[in-house]
């Protein structure tokens, strides 16, 4: 197996699951989460809905921005597991 091949499998990609406006980013590279952690908040009908990380990891790449539209399985952020 590659290297970038086992980078892969040792991170999760935390997704949107409707279409939204990012509301807040509650992370920034390098952060520590746990499952239970708000990655960031979304904005959907004037209800804002909490994103967890799922994971317990690091936060390697925050992919969106404040503002941003992001639709149903639209990547969010990466946490690097461990």
């Amino acid at each position: 197996m590659t290297s970038s091949a086992a980078e892969r499998r040792n991170r999760h990609t935390v997704t949107a699951e409707l279409v939204a406006n990012v509301l807040s980013i509650e992370v920034e590279v390098g952060d520590r989460v746990t499952e239970t952690d708000t990655v960031c908040v979304l904005e959907s009908m004037k209800m804002e809905i909490p994103v967890l990380a799922e994971q317990v990891g690091r936060i390697a790449e925050v992919i969106v921005s404040t503002g941003d539209v992001v639709r149903d399985g639209d990547p969010l952020v990466v946490v690097t597991l461990g």
